[in-house]
């Protein structure tokens, strides 16, 4: 049975080191967490939980709340959220709450008194509920923000400005000027947030015009409904709020006849797994979204763990990044 010992032997720090780096990673100099975090993966180190839980008067058991765990947005959320816990010596219950405010609101309850932290991807909770579930228990945000309203409560976001300036301009650049936007849930944080950064990329550069489709189901199903409308108006490249609808549409226009890229580009959000299934294969723009699941565990963790005076309030922007793939090119020009 491998041991902290052999950890600490495996990667030349203390016991006291490895220890630190499980609790409070962000008191350990990043080489030496690094070295440390190899060596448990090397050695497939797995903390005692049931006996550090013990010591430390808690649960051990974190919640991580998503609307709909089928959707791959949110599947590579818990895929890092759990190994970060993992890591850390944590269980983590994981939640899908089926895109519903009410069964969220009654799964935090049920769960309240049985975990030391939630954390609450893309919650459906009005602000209002949403402040008391941050009052009454240590939470992270992922996909919201409390602002000056609860400013102790972290949030992991994505940078939606970024990521719809780049998806924008990559259009503008291959000579396209009719754009359309096919945009989610009208409730939805993040569409809030990419709206208008779509509207104001294409502002920014003249001679562009956007069409703009609301509250359209964030699923492929979605995309599938609204492929024919999208069409009008002499649009040349279309913006989807998600990558399942990206595919939905790709799936529809194709039965129909509608090529892309030759006929249309296309471009999703949040560069998820399925952007790599499809054909053509699609172009993307997001962030690693491990990387964001693990950085709400050790927000969370921080707060878990330490003091108030150790824990200030932190919000993560992560920078997004634009991946180039099949299905955009230069515009068509008239026959």
């Amino acid at each position: 049975m491998v041991t902290v010992h052999d950890v600490a032997a495996r990667s030349g720090v203390s016991i006291a080191t490895v220890s630190r780096t499980l609790r409070v990673p962000h008191r350990v100099s990043g080489d030496t967490r690094d070295r440390v975090l190899a060596a448990i993966e090397e050695l497939g180190y797995r903390p005692n939980r049931a006996a550090a839980s013990l010591r430390r008067g808690r649960t051990g058991v974190i919640a991580f709340v998503v609307p709909d765990i089928e959707n791959p947005y949110f599947a590579s959320l818990t895929k890092g959220a759990q190994a970060a816990s993992r890591a850390r010596g944590y269980g983590l219950v994981v939640v899908d709450t089926t895109e519903s405010a009410e069964v969220e609101s009654e799964e935090i309850r049920a769960l309240r008194s049985q975990i030391d932290g939630i954390i609450l991807v893309s919650s459906r909770l009005p602000d209002e509920q949403l402040l008391e579930v941050a009052e009454g228990a240590v939470s992270v945000l992922i996909n919201r923000d409390l602002g000056d309203r609860s400013p102790a409560t972290p949030s992991v976001a994505i940078d939606e400005t970024a990521a719809s300036d780049a998806a924008v301009a990559h259009l503008a650049g291959l000579g396209h000027r009719r754009l359309a936007y096919v945009g989610g849930p009208a409730h939805s944080w993040s569409q809030e947030r990419r709206a208008r950064g779509v509207r104001d990329a294409v502002a920014a550069r003249p001679g562009l015009t956007l069409a703009e489709l609301a509250d359209v189901v964030p699923t492929a199903a979605g995309g599938r409904a609204v492929a024919d409308a999208v069409l009008g108006g002499g649009v040349t490249a279309v913006l989807a709020y998600n990558d399942l609808v990206a595919l939905g549409l790709l799936a529809e226009w194709g039965e129909r006849g509608v090529r892309v890229p030759e006929d249309i580009s296309l471009v999703g959000f949040d560069n998820t797994f399925v952007a790599e299934l499809s054909s053509p294969l699609l172009t993307s723009v997001g962030t690693d979204l491990r990387d964001a699941g693990e950085a709400a565990v050790e927000l969370l963790l921080q707060r878990v763990e330490a003091t108030d005076s150790d824990a200030p309030a932190a919000y993560r922007t992560l920078r997004p990044e634009l991946v180039v793939r099949a299905s955009t090119a230069p515009v068509r020009t008239a026959d």
